[in-house]
């Protein structure tokens, strides 16, 4: 009988660990730098833990984040395609990281070396718990018995249907990305102003709109799944937060009320995303209209 394929991403996914490894998932970790050390980004903060990770960003500590390199990939796929299994990488936007650039090429050199195995890399256009959600549904379709082929064409199919909606709590990470500007983040602070951005075609961030606080920036949020979601009752909605867990399970109780979805996952942001959003990002990501 044929081995079962591995699925494999990266740590930009964002699932929680416990629910990658029920979904048998291969996860390569992504790394950040933060004063004299470097740390790998696992889903289960093995290096360093979400809440030490958002405690250092709030006492003002930077971080600068670095993709999976051809090298790692390498060695993780060949450890696989040696098993004689096939291999599908569903990898981090290619808008937003070289990780995918990593993984393709790293797939191009292990097919001369193994001919005989199936290496595809899909790029999910997504990130944090819109990657995950995608690689989720993935992972379903291969459980219900779908083929390799199969599972390769339904990710194609689904990438451009994972919505992203987020809001900040702090502009400051956002200018420093270049996203808004100095004045913009100013302002915008003084005025309790919290930016709602999602993630475009190309996978890419975009700034939407502006909501004037907390709360109102959270049912925007929501206003925007009313608005293009799927099947908002029976399709998974995944909510990711950086250390605000209140607030995570307040926009939770909410969707479950306006919409009565019946699967919810929460998790933290982890520590690559949360370098380049800060403390008190939340996002909400579920399966809609292209985007």
């Amino acid at each position: 009988m044929m081995k079962e394929f591995c699925l494999m991403t990266d740590s930009s996914c964002d699932l929680p660990a416990e629910l990658a490894s029920e979904l048998r998932l291969l996860v390569l970790p992504l790394s950040l730098r933060m004063g004299e050390k470097t740390y790998r980004n696992y889903l289960d903060g093995r290096e360093i833990s979400f809440k030490a990770f958002y405690d250092r960003i709030r006492a003002g500590e930077m971080a600068a984040t670095s993709a999976v390199s051809v090298g790692d990939f390498e060695t993780a796929m060949r450890g696989v395609l040696a098993e004689g299994r096939d291999l599908l990488c569903l990898a981090f936007s290619s808008g937003l990281s070289t990780t995918y650039q990593s993984a393709v090429i790293a797939a191009e050199h292990l097919r001369e070396e193994y001919p005989e195995r199936r290496v595809e890399v899909i790029d999910s256009l997504s990130a944090s718990g819109g990657q995950g959600l995608f690689v989720y549904l993935c992972a379903k379709e291969r459980d219900a018995g779908k083929s390799f082929e199969e599972v390769c064409a339904f990710a194609r199919e689904m990438a451009p249907y994972m919505c992203h909606w987020f809001t900040v709590d702090d502009l400051y990470h956002l200018k420093r990305g270049g996203r808004i500007s100095a004045a913009t983040a100013l302002f915008g602070s003084m005025l309790a102003v919290k930016p709602v951005l999602h993630v475009d075609d190309a996978g890419k961030l975009i700034n939407m709109e502006k909501a004037r606080g907390r709360k109102a920036s959270m049912f925007s949020l929501i206003e925007h799944m009313a608005a293009t979601a799927r099947d908002p009752v029976n399709d998974p909605v995944f909510i990711t937060h950086g250390d605000c867990p209140d607030d995570a399970e307040f926009l939770a109780g909410e969707v479950r009320r306006r919409f009565g979805t019946k699967q919810i996952f929460i998790s933290y942001v982890g520590p690559v995303i949360g370098s380049h959003t800060g403390a008190g990002v939340l996002t909400l990501f579920f399966v809609g209209r292209p985007r």
